[in-house]
């Protein structure tokens, strides 16, 4: 089958392929970051960058649970102004590069903005929703109305499409996303981790030094696949779909509930070449399904009776 079949776009989203490195898990190193497009994915989101350095907790801030794990590294990166200069090795390449930003507020995020922007990248993804570092993150992410002045704020700083990162640990899900899409954002990532702890039967002790992490892994995919859905229901506007996709039938899933990319964060630890291999098993199903573009797999999971933000029919066998 042809790979232009998986090709997406939608809306400002353009990707030759609907694979995206999540955000984060390969570290702060730009270098490992560019490396997944090496193996097939379609972009590469960065690590968050705030406005200022951050060293981010001391270990341990990572620990195996069944199905994923719980992490806690705190944001740790070197700041928009140090960033903007390991940026400069992509100018000019045209690479696929979401470039994640974090803020305590609109004045923050369109810091980290200004200090960025002229440089060659596609987009930015508005970490909206890490579970717990304080200040930023949910404390952000749960207020239609801060979100609301953020997307604003960011939107007249940039040319560069917007995507909203969001949180599932909220009731506010479809008011949140209805905010920053009402304030310009071009799209939506559902969703970040989910805010859990794992606790050390040896020491008794929270297994992190912060206490409090973020889960992921496929443990929480059904909660991003409902995320994903209930957007899908309201909004007609391009979604990444991210939490525990390793493999094709995963990605297929998210784009059933409406995704029009996905990304893939957790499995990558164990293997970066994920990539090539979801993107083939997609277009395997494809024609197997006899579906001809992956636009038209997308939101199919609504067809049978609420309605959608967009239709489709039935999956041929």
């Amino acid at each position: 089958m042809d790979p232009e079949a998986i090709r997406v776009d939608a809306g400002k989203l353009h990707l030759s392929n609907p694979t995206v490195l999540a955000s984060g898990v390969q570290g702060p190193s730009l270098s490992r970051v560019l490396e997944a497009l090496k193996y097939g994915a379609g972009a590469a989101v960065t690590k968050s960058v705030g406005p200022k350095p951050r060293d981010g907790y001391p270990e341990p801030t990572m620990v195996e649970v069944d199905s994923g794990m719980v992490n806690a590294a705190g944001l740790p990166n070197p700041g928009g102004a140090r960033f903007s200069e390991e940026l400069s090795v992509i100018q000019g390449k045209s690479l696929p590069v979401i470039v994640s930003i974090f803020g305590g507020g609109d004045t923050e995020f369109e810091s980290v903005v200004d200090a960025l922007d002229n440089h060659d990248f596609e987009a930015y993804e508005l970490n909206l929703s890490c579970p717990h570092v304080e200040g930023v993150g949910t404390e952000v992410g749960h207020h239609p109305e801060v979100v609301y002045r953020v997307v604003k704020a960011v939107k007249s700083a940039t040319s560069k499409p917007v995507f909203a990162k969001l949180s599932p640990n909220t009731e506010r899900l479809l008011e949140v996303a209805g905010a920053a899409l009402e304030a310009g954002a071009d799209g939506l990532t559902a969703t970040n981790t989910v805010r859990a702890i794992s606790i050390d039967v040896e020491t008794g002790r929270p297994a992190l030094s912060n206490v409090y992490g973020g889960l992921s892994g496929g443990a929480i995919r059904p909660i991003a696949l409902r995320c994903v859905y209930e957007l899908r229901e309201k909004f007609d506007v391009p979604i990444m779909g991210c939490g525990g996709v390793s493999k094709w039938e995963d990605a297929v899933q998210f784009f059933l509930a409406g995704a029009d990319a996905v990304q893939v964060g957790t499995s990558t630890l164990q293997r970066l070449d994920r990539f090539n291999d979801i993107n083939v098993g997609v277009l395997g199903y494809m024609e197997r399904k006899g579906i001809r573009a992956l636009k038209d797999l997308v939101g199919r999971a609504h067809q049978s009776g609420k309605g959608s933000a967009r239709s489709g029919g039935g999956l041929g066998v």
